[in-house]
């Protein structure tokens, strides 16, 4: 299997062969269901595609928790079924397919009630560890079990929380991963076991035949043009855009997605002194304090959207909903002074009968809508996988052909192969190049064994071997790989997903959008007025979004937010 480089050479020659030759399947939307339907179809031997109209992950995928978990609260629901999936897939992430993207992280739940909720939330905790070990694979890396904390023990793990809010506490474990970045290495595995991918291609219609659907336009954004690209089996792979894309054949399908918007705050690591993360009880579901290398992320809403999908937009009342739960167990409250960045992203359920979003099924569905089209929607970022397979399974049923099973539970995603050994040789690396081994740490943690490929950049050019001037977590080098490997056509791409800048500093990534734009230029043959058109356009859509943070509702604040363009024409 050859590594799978995604520059933008790549990305003219994957849009070219997208249209000379008849697809067994290809697929629409490149968040993580559709890159993962791409792997699972590409390494059952299927010639697949996947086009995406904006960049990876740009929209749901980019934007979560950023947890692979069983979802505890889905146990007070009774779905057993989902929690027990989920929690195989977690082991699976873990242990075999993305060891050096997955990792664990303990969280504090604080009891506030004597005797009752120590026996029910610990029967609760108790069978989430029972059921992720029977799965099979759920102690991922010796995961720990739970435990239970006196008041005094908890106070010492998480100094943060104020005394009376609490009478004891448990603790658990859960793993968590940058979605955005899992996604991108997700598309870059399926394109080196053959699947062809382009990002800034637009579905703007479908081939027919009769009641048959055998293909699909798709426009250039970037140069503009319209491919035909015709395919045996499509799949709708669009989440919350699902019903949008049903709509380009006349037809919404046979169910309805709905979508929920969460927002989330990133605070710095000294405002919250805690060694561990938390879970909080809500009104409404509950509330997550996560451990974010030198942050924490702080989320999520629960409330219906209907308004823009590409950009959701946080209001002001978000903000105030979540500084106002967390600061109801923080012995030091945090202010709005204190919030580093701010996301929003939207879920996409499967609409049931109750008018609450939190109370919509996270379950998926996949159907044959049409001859040709299969639509999957629904579920949630851990059970991707599962998602994939029974998507490609559906489309199968449409192929005049046998078909192997699907085998993704045995392809680890690139960088996984030699992770460890790599991990277990970080203090070598970094006397041979010269880097601190910090640095190298960082780098594993973020590309695993794809790291000599960064370092292969530096060895070339050591000044690619710095930190950025305004946001030191990341090398200089980190940029240009984003933009030669792994498919970066803007700015915002990079500062957004590739790296998390746009949310790590106060500025909002404004500081080093000039030097990033710089990096980038070279490898993506943008002039001066491009670089120019690039960073006008970053810091735009960063005032849009804090202007729409300042509007005191979803109408206001969407309208804000829509004050800034969507994407960078190229010259």
């Amino acid at each position: 299997m050859r590594t799978a480089t995604l520059g933008p050479a790549e990305r003219a020659e994957a849009l070219a062969a997208l249209a000379e030759h008849e697809l067994d399947v290809l697929v629409v939307g490149a968040g993580v269901v559709g890159a993962g339907t791409a792997l699972d179809a590409a390494t059952r031997g299927l010639s697949t595609g996947l086009v995406e109209a904006r960049d990876w992950a740009s929209g749901t995928s980019s934007r979560s928790s950023k947890l692979i978990h069983g979802g505890l609260r889905y146990l007070e629901m009774l779905d057993f079924a989902l929690v027990r999936e989920a929690l195989k897939e977690r082991g699976l992430l873990l242990e075999r397919l993305a060891p050096h993207l997955v990792r664990p992280v303990p969280f504090l739940y604080p009891l506030r009630h004597r005797g009752w909720e120590r026996l029910y939330a610990g029967s609760g905790v108790a069978l989430y560890d029972a059921m992720s070990v029977s799965s099979g694979r759920g102690r991922g890396r010796g995961l720990p079990l739970h435990r239970h904390l006196s008041r005094t023990h908890a106070l010492r793990v998480a100094p943060c929380l104020r005394k009376d809010a609490l009478v004891g506490a448990l603790q658990y474990y859960d793993a968590q991963m940058d979605d955005a970045r899992f996604v991108t290495t997700l598309v870059r595995t399926a394109a080196s076991y053959g699947a062809l991918v382009a990002s800034r291609a637009r579905v703007v219609g479908f081939l027919r035949e009769g009641e048959r659907v055998v293909g699909a336009r798709v426009q250039d954004v970037e140069a503009g043009g319209e491919y035909e690209i015709r395919a045996k089996q499509i799949v709708n792979a669009t989440g919350v855009w699902t019903d949008d894309t049903q709509a380009l054949i006349g037809e919404r399908g046979q169910f309805h997605v709905r979508a929920s918007k969460g927002i989330h705050l990133v605070v710095p690591k000294d405002r919250i002194h805690s060694s561990t993360g938390l879970i909080l009880r809500t009104e409404k579901s509950v509330l997550f304090v996560i451990p974010w290398g030198r942050h924490w992320i702080i989320g999520t809403t629960d409330t219906d959207w209907d308004l823009d999908k590409a950009h959701p937009a946080a209001s002001s009342a978000d903000i105030d909903y979540l500084l106002e739960h967390v600061n109801s167990v923080l012995a030091v409250p945090l202010s709005r002074d204190d919030v580093q960045g701010v996301y929003a992203g939207l879920r996409p359920l499967l609409a049931g009968e109750s008018e609450a979003t939190s109370k919509l099924t996270r379950e998926h569905t996949v159907a044959h809508t049409a001859p040709g089209l299969v639509v999957v929607a629904g579920g949630k970022y851990t059970t991707y996988r599962v998602m994939a397979k029974d998507a490609v399974d559906e489309a199968v049923h449409g192929l005049d052909q046998r078909v192997a099973s699907c085998v993704t539970e045995d392809v680890p995603l690139l960088g996984a192969e030699g992770c460890r050994a790599l991990w277990n040789s970080r203090a070598r690396i970094a006397e041979s190049t010269g880097i601190h081994v910090a640095r190298v740490e960082h780098l594993l943690d973020r590309f695993g064994s794809m790291t000599e490929e960064v370092l292969e950049l530096i060895a070339k050019d050591p000044g690619l071997g710095e930190p950025l001037a305004a946001a030191d977590d990341y090398l200089r080098a980190e940029i240009v790989y984003a933009a030669s490997h792994e498919g970066a056509r803007h700015l915002d791409d990079v500062l957004t997903r590739r790296t998390r800048i746009s949310i790590e500093t106060f500025d909002r990534g404004t500081r080093s959008a000039r030097e990033c734009a710089e990096l980038m230029a070279p490898v993506l043959g943008w002039d001066k007025d491009q670089i120019e058109k690039e960073i006008a356009h970053y810091e735009k859509r960063v005032e849009a979004e804090r202007e729409s943070q300042r509007q005191p509702d979803d109408l206001t604040a969407d309208a804000a937010r829509l004050g800034a363009p969507d994407i960078v024409p190229l010259q």
